[in-house]
């Protein structure tokens, strides 16, 4: 079987797709292909999710918001948004799940830790449908 691809889009790419792509990449390793992207990306990752991740022992200070294209909707699986409304492109073919989750931007880091957790919680259960153990 091929290396699944999942695809996390939400407007600004600085929060819950950022959160879920690190977790996913975290307990999934090289067996599952993960990218992340925004309809509208902000400059930077939101410092609080950024601080949610590291209780985590999951560094993001690294990532950059994406902008959503085409090509990475095309090349992946599972496209899971999470919010982004009317603007993330259908293809058929594709798997698509709709995550409703609170939005991080503007929230504190005890705001953050909720979603982050219950983000966690819908990757483990992703990779139990992909028949993928977690690594941790």
């Amino acid at each position: 079987m091929s290396t699944p691809s999942v695809l996390f889009v939400c407007v600004h790419n600085a929060g819950r797709s950022q959160m879920a792509a690190a977790f996913l990449t975290h307990l999934a390793g090289d067996r599952v292909e993960v990218r992340s992207a925004g309809s509208a990306p902000a400059d930077t990752v939101n410092p609080a999710v950024v601080e949610a991740m590291k209780d985590r022992g999951i560094d993001i200070s690294a990532e950059t918001p994406k902008i959503l294209t085409t090509e990475a909707v095309q090349a992946s699986d599972v496209v899971i948004t999470m919010g982004c409304g009317d603007t993330c492109p259908v293809f058929p073919g594709k798997r698509y799940l709709d995550w409703q989750l609170d939005d991080p931007a503007g929230q504190g880091v005890d705001a953050v830790r909720p979603i982050r957790n219950e983000i966690e919680q819908r990757v483990r259960d992703l990779l139990a449908e992909l028949d993928i153990p977690a690594t941790t």
